[in-house]
């Protein structure tokens, strides 16, 4: 099978589900091409099944904003028609999906009828979506689409009640695959975050508003102030300087660390011991189910998606949004001793088992062969 895939390139939860799912196809024999404005960051590796095409997008003194949607529907036309592809699967509605509804229009032309998968990922619709100036699109792409997912029951239910949606929509759960997340930790990176053997928090996110950030901190100057703790934020966005002010007006700045944006993500969560993720909203909460795969459990909200993967009490907890005082006082009775601490750490993994890339790819695959039928 030749699948096109369209994604945003970056470390955000589409991109990495979108490129983490095309090299598991490829290594699965498919060949699969990756469509977009530039490489996306976790394509990290060579493979004769792996392509990369970049859409370019021109810069005209006549463009206050440059066309990017055009360039897309342009590139996916030729791409379509060069490498002879058999489906495009789109991550993320705005402007993948109507962009793909133009190329396969345009494709019609040239008598090539081109299935099209759409992903929904969760601000595309719980955000970006349901804005008036957006809403008519993405609603027609979703519906023009031949196939359509969502990454959880709750994002489905939020797609049918915020848009008038005449499409059955699947729901495929993000994924984790364990041949990249099952490292041992690393003792000498370990001390050097921790050489008292404190215990090791941990919040990656790119630092909207959205993800509550400022809560993480507040959460952990609880902590902290209870058992010997650090704590490390990862990743980088607008909120971030308002947190770092955070640290120095709470005085914890000795504990806290900004790591800015990391590849090896695996490699720092395999030393940690607790995961923060107090997000506004979450369609899925995949950074959550990587941190999982590297038996760290988790505190949550109960917000979004976050409650069909979070199991309250077993793998972590989960508290009301903006809760900050329950958020810590169930982090130190999981912190409290290494025996409780062990076992959610092994209860996490048995649980991020439950959404192993083996599981998972195979939904897709169904669903490909599905499309590519109805449209033969």
């Amino acid at each position: 099978m030749k699948i096109g895939i369209v994604c945003y390139p970056t470390f955000g939860g589409s991109g990495v589900v979108a490129t983490e799912l095309g090299k598991a196809l490829a290594n699965q024999g498919h060949q699969v091409h990756f469509i977009t404005y530039s490489q996306p960051a976790r394509l990290d590796f060579f493979s004769a099944n792996l392509f990369y095409h970049e859409v370019a997008v021109r810069d005209y003194p006549l463009f206050d904003y440059a066309p990017y949607e055009s360039a897309l529907a342009s590139k996916l036309v030729d791409v379509v028609r060069f490498e002879q592809l058999d489906l495009l699967h789109v991550h993320y509605a705005i402007p993948h999906a109507s962009a793909a509804f133009m190329a396969k229009q345009i494709l019609a032309t040239y008598g090539i009828n081109i299935p099209v998968v759409t992903t929904l990922h969760g601000t595309d619709i719980t955000l970006v979506g349901k804005d008036a100036t957006y809403k008519p699109v993405v609603t027609f792409s979703i519906n023009q689409s031949d196939g359509v997912t969502t990454v959880s029951q709750d994002l489905k239910d939020d797609t049918y009640r915020h848009f008038e949606i005449t499409k059955d929509i699947r729901v495929i759960p993000n994924f984790i695959d364990f041949n990249r997340f099952s490292l041992q930790p690393k003792d000498h990176f370990k001390k050097a975050i921790a050489p008292n053997n404190e215990r090791i928090l941990i919040h990656t996110s790119n630092f909207r508003k959205v993800k509550r950030t400022a809560d993480v901190i507040k959460m952990f100057q609880k902590v902290q102030e209870v058992i010997p703790s650090k704590l490390l934020m990862v990743g980088d966005g607008p909120e971030r300087s308002a947190d770092e002010q955070l640290c120095r007006t709470l005085n914890i700045c000795d504990n806290v660390r900004f790591l800015g944006k990391q590849d090896a993500i695996e490699e720092i969560l395999s030393v940690s011991d607790l995961f923060i993720i107090p997000s506004e909203n979450e369609s899925f909460g995949l950074a959550a189910l990587e941190a999982m795969a590297c038996k760290v459990p988790v505190i949550s909200s109960n917000a979004g998606g976050l409650p069909e993967l979070n199991i309250d009490g077993f793998c972590g907890y989960m508290s009301n949004v903006g809760d900050v005082d329950d958020m810590a006082q169930k982090a130190i009775s999981i912190l409290k001793d290494d025996e409780t601490l062990q076992r959610f750490k092994e209860n996490a993994l048995t649980r991020a088992k439950d959404f192993d890339l083996k599981k998972i790819l195979p939904q897709y695959i169904e669903l490909y062969n599905e499309v590519m039928q109805i449209k033969s």
